[in-house]
């Protein structure tokens, strides 16, 4: 099986990394990337995980007349619902608005976006025929987001940065297998466990759609990357080495040549976050779970045990997290201990050596219900720190 896993799969398109740094128009210390690289910022950046949504009256308004697959692939809609959170709460990093299946949408994949449930498929994937058959997204079918990013950009300062995204493998095809969201996953390792060379051939399949969703948007302009594996924490370690990391590997190595930040971020994910790291990220994003500073152990330990002769710098990443996203419910008492208690882990974690440096953001996605001003009110206490 071990061949299956290792089989390496090529980049599917030429990384066109001139055009790519010739459309980024952050500038060097934006406190983002200095941050990610390891420098000091001038402030300590913070951006949330579902920035852009429910939470905001204005997001609220505008989507009242567009369904969210159709807000993705509309230009001036995805700039605009991207830049709200950006303008309102003076945000370090916008992250695209768009969804971790739209590469399959655009590929032509018939699913769809249902309200108060998650994408859900016409027909599930759970043959090796069906894997087969499904496309690989080409660069042409994803243009008009493309388009979204280039006014992304013309609405941020030289010191906020554009994050694109898309989902990792294993996330991705868990929703191909089951049919749309799941509670235990029991379709997809089940089909892990009994048919290995099916699942192996997906992953190989969905890939390079992956790797051509982020070289797109790296080379529209956007200054970072994040890898959202949202369900790998239902796999143990020894799973996830076997079935699931050798293809998030694939995909970081294929897209470094962009000279980007890449953060690697799953939920639930405290026993593989040395793994993710393993992967090959340039940024650990930690779920409410685990203390950052207990994280940057774990993530050094394991960076220290596959590499024991690396230098310092190579056995810490820099994290991002990773405060509880319940906290903006509390009350601006609780949110401002909380803010610090936070900040407080991740700057013992770089004192130590064993964080690079942070990245300030919830342990997993804004709540829909969550007051806007509660929100702009921790932004501006984190920039405090």
């Amino acid at each position: 099986m071990a061949s299956m896993t290792s089989e390496p799969i090529d980049c599917p398109i030429q990384a066109d990394t001139a055009a790519a740094e010739a459309r980024r128009r952050a500038h060097k210390d934006a406190p983002f990337l200095a941050a990610a690289r390891g420098d000091t910022p001038s402030r300590r950046p913070v951006w949330m995980m579902r920035q852009a949504g429910r939470s905001l009256p204005e997001y609220r308004e505008i989507r009242k007349d567009y369904g969210m697959l159709e807000s993705c692939f509309k230009p001036e809609l995805l700039a605009e619902i991207t830049l709200q959170p950006v303008r309102r709460h003076d945000a370090d990093a916008a992250i695209l608005f768009s969804d971790i299946v739209v590469p399959l949408k655009a590929a032509g994949v018939d699913l769809d976006i249902v309200a108060g449930r998650g994408p859900v498929l016409e027909r599930p994937v759970r043959t090796a025929e069906e894997v087969a058959a499904l496309p690989i997204v080409e660069s042409s079918q994803l243009e008009s987001i493309v388009d979204g990013i280039g006014g992304v950009l013309e609405g941020l300062r030289d010191d906020q940065v554009l994050i694109g995204f898309a989902g990792a493998p294993f996330t991705l095809a868990s929703y191909l297998v089951e049919g749309g969201p799941s509670k235990n996953h029991e379709v997809t390792k089940a089909l892990m466990y009994s048919q290995p060379e099916v699942w192996h051939a997906l992953m190989r399949r969905l890939t390079p759609t992956i790797i051509r969703f982020l070289q797109v948007q790296a080379e529209a302009g956007v200054d970072a990357l994040q890898l959202f594996d949202s369900w790998a924490g239902y796999l143990t370690a020894r799973d996830y080495r076997e079935f699931v990391r050798p293809y998030s590997s694939q995909i970081f190595n294929a897209m470094r040549a962009y000279g980007v930040p890449m953060i690697h971020f799953g939920v639930g994910t405290g026993e593989l976050l040395g793994d993710m790291a393993l992967a090959g990220p340039d940024v650990v994003g930690v779920d409410w779970r685990v203390p950052l500073d207990s994280a940057a152990t774990r993530v050094s330990a394991a960076l220290q045990e596959a590499d024991p002769t690396a230098e310092p710098t190579a056995r810490a990443k820099a994290l991002q997290g990773n405060l509880d996203p319940a906290v903006l419910f509390a009350g601006p008492e609780v949110v401002e201990a909380q803010i610090a208690r936070v900040c407080a882990e991740a700057d013992r974690a770089i004192e130590r050596g064993q964080a690079r440096g942070h990245i300030f953001n919830l342990g997993h996605g804004v709540l829909p219900n969550t007051d806007p001003d509660a929100i702009t009110r921790a932004f501006e206490e984190v920039h405090k720190r």
